[in-house]
């Protein structure tokens, strides 16, 4: 006999399961905090350290024997606390209208023929796929995904990048006029495709920046970055990109390859370091190193676009923009209250006939800071 409090544990455990198509949590390495007692409407407090300043000179460091260096002038570590306010969240969505709430049904014969099959094979994937409840999961990971992806984004709101403070940036350092609209190319810059990232002019421009505000690389030693696809192929296109072929990356070793070439993946395939395969199981991606940053696939980005004149003849018109988000450490954090995520049964099950599912989360998410982020962006055709 099928024990409904059984599925929705074993499913549960598999929210917690890194998948290769959803890497952005795994590249920002978010800070956590989880307090068990907190409800939705309550507050988890993050952390936000900050730098303490200008370092001095030998001169103003200098004390006299009569000077007082003890209690009078002492303190604090510098950081800023932040508090997230605990919401609910469910899921799946309703696939017609993602703001409605939704459930996931599935029949007890079903349910019963996904428990033998557990039972014979042992093969969790197996047993998630003859019930359907992959989607299930997928949307738990996808959403979550996005929701790190949309608080990485939030730092557009600090203008234009530069040496003092993170922002946005697109190809060749223009600017917004407003919201919505970016400065002309000139016939020149089109002709030189300069409203395409690259590497001259702009990723090292982005890294430059990143480097002059202070921003922490990470345990590895590098930057982080997740791209859209087509900006992928922007870059790749760049000549000076392509080196990143024809070399090993000898750097740091890299705890997430277990090697000191970061690069090595290269030449075993797997798209520049992506998602790979190994006996059957998804293997999270290692990304790939590139001029102090490593580089992350997604094909999870939101769409953007600005209006911008290219000087291609079309006039200021809407164009595409993919974006790539560059990033340190503590960029981002989560305040998670209750169990953390879980999948529930509903017990209105139709006399049996049906099991029905949501997942649930209660967390709140936060930009730690903005600083620690470059939102770039390449313009397409």
């Amino acid at each position: 006999m099928f024990i409904d409090n059984d599925f929705p544990k074993l499913l549960g455990a598999e929210l917690y399961r890194p998948h290769p198509a959803y890497i952005v949590e795994m590249a920002t390495e978010p800070v956590v905090v989880h307090d068990f007692t907190k409800q939705p409407g309550q507050t988890v407090q993050l952390d936000r350290y900050r730098f303490f300043g200008a370092p001095g000179t030998k001169t103003s460091r200098e004390r006299t024997q009569d000077q007082t260096i003890g209690t009078a002038n002492s303190r604090s570590i510098v950081k800023d606390k932040v508090l997230v306010s605990l919401r609910e969240y469910t899921g799946p969505a309703d696939p017609a209208n993602t703001n409605l709430p939704s459930t996931f049904k599935i029949a007890r014969e079903t349910l019963m023929t996904a428990q033998r099959l557990l039972l014979d094979t042992g093969n969790l994937n197996m047993f998630h796929q003859s019930i359907g409840s992959l989607t299930l999961l997928d949307d738990y990971r996808r959403w979550r995904d996005r929701v790190f992806l949309d608080e990485l984004f939030k730092s557009e709101s600090r203008g234009e990048s530069s040496d003092t403070q993170g922002g946005y940036y697109y190809p060749n350092s223009k600017v917004k006029t407003n919201s919505t609209t970016l400065t002309t190319y000139t016939a020149s810059e089109y002709a030189a495709e300069r409203y395409k990232f690259n590497v001259k002019s702009d990723l090292l421009e982005v890294v430059k920046g990143l480097r002059k505000r202070n921003v922490p690389v990470f345990a590895d030693g590098y930057y982080r970055c997740v791209a859209d696809p087509s900006f992928m192929k922007d870059l790749r296109a760049d000549a000076g990109f392509r080196e990143v072929a024809r070399y090993p990356g000898m750097g740091q070793p890299n705890p997430l390859m277990g090697m000191g070439a970061p690069n090595a993946s290269i030449f075993q395939g797997g798209q520049f370091g992506q998602a790979q395969f190994v006996a059957g199981e998804p293997v999270m991606p290692s990304g790939f190193v590139f001029e102090g940053v490593r580089f992350f696939e997604t094909t999870n980005m939101p769409s953007k676009s600005i209006t911008v004149n290219i000087n291609d003849g079309a006039g200021a018109v809407s164009h595409d923009t993919p974006p790539a988000i560059f990033f340190g450490p503590q960029a981002i954090g989560v305040g998670v209250g209750g169990p953390n995520a879980q999948v529930l049964i509903n017990n209105n099950d139709d006399f049996s006939r049906f099991i029905i599912l949501i997942w649930q989360l209660y967390a709140g998410f936060a930009n730690l800071n903005k600083d620690f982020i470059t939102v770039a962006f390449t313009i397409s055709d």
